[in-house]
């Protein structure tokens, strides 16, 4: 067995047997790109079925004087999963990363924006900037309302359709990782300026394959991540952020407030889609102040 097949096979596999989505598959494939090209250029092996511990140890060896404690963890887990597929389809009988550590990482917490930081983005927004007869201001405003108010990865943005959109309910419907589907509320004045935005999209020109896309370019087609990292990132220059801020810092800004509210952790871990509540958990460390306040609230020797 070669590389390219059993790599073709692995992200068979990934996206039909556990669903992944493209963006996962895709960072599973880049971990086992990175051996492979190590391998080449040290002209060690063209199968996947001789890679032992040794060779395991150098290439980590290798790629830990550019990567960080978290990255090469990353990594270590990427092909501790493609070597585990291997043995699943009985190419082999050992993995060569079941003695390989993985560096110990502290959990760290996201970054969050304030209230206040949030609407000084905002209102940083030019909304009367156009290009190629396409208001972009009102577009740009939308995304960040849409991303603050329901709390999206930026795939689930860019890939939001009209289809998915339930005003009437009070809802829309996000695909998340692993195309895994859920309902999150959002609220009137997003809706009001994802419908000012859908007026103005009417008059584009737009890409069929695209039509049922609620953010587009201004040539008529889906938005890239990229994208979205670049408006938030001219925002946050704008303002004079000292801050370095992603479109994930709304989604944990989101969860951050909800918390500071009084929302429950069920509750905010329904709404951003994480498969388990110990991910959502993160958030209580960001806000003590919930902690006290609970314990000060419940517990029965509040008042000794």
């Amino acid at each position: 067995m070669l590389w390219p097949q059993a790599l073709n096979d692995y992200k068979y596999y990934l996206k039909i047997e556990r669903g992944l989505s493209t963006n996962s598959v895709n960072n599973y494939e880049f971990d086992v790109l990175k051996l492979i090209s190590y391998l080449e250029r040290n002209v060690i092996t063209s199968s996947p079925i001789k890679i032992d511990h040794e060779i395991i140890q150098g290439f980590i060896y290798e790629v830990s004087k550019s990567l960080n404690a978290r990255s090469r963890a990353r990594l270590i887990s990427g092909l501790r999963s493609f070597f585990d597929y291997l043995i699943f389809e009985d190419y082999r009988e050992t993995n060569p990363l079941d003695l390989i550590e993985s560096p110990k990482i502290g959990r760290k917490l996201p970054d969050t924006l304030s209230i206040k930081d949030i609407d000084h983005l905002i209102s940083a927004i030019d909304l009367t900037r156009t290009f190629n007869g396409v208001n972009i201001g009102e577009r740009n405003r939308t995304i960040l309302e849409t991303l603050y108010s329901c709390g999206l990865r930026v795939s689930e943005l860019i890939n939001l359709k009209i289809s998915d959109l339930f005003f009437d309910e009070g809802f829309i419907k996000v695909t998340g990782k692993g195309d895994k589907q859920r309902f999150v509320p959002i609220n009137h004045t997003t809706q009001k300026l994802i419908l000012i935005w859908m007026d103005i999209r009417k008059h584009m020109s737009i890409d069929a394959k695209y039509n049922d896309t609620l953010f587009l370019n201004n040539r008529g087609k889906q938005l890239t991540r990229a994208m979205i990292f670049t408006i938030i990132k001219n925002l946050a220059k704008a303002i004079n952020l000292n801050k370095t801020i992603s479109p994930h810092t709304f989604r944990h800004s989101f969860a951050t407030h909800l918390l500071e509210n009084g929302a429950d952790l069920r509750s905010i871990q329904l709404m951003l889609g994480h498969e388990s509540i110990t991910t959502t958990e993160i958030y209580m460390h960001l806000d003590r102040s919930h902690l006290k306040d609970t314990l000060l609230k419940f517990h029965p020797r509040k008042d000794s």
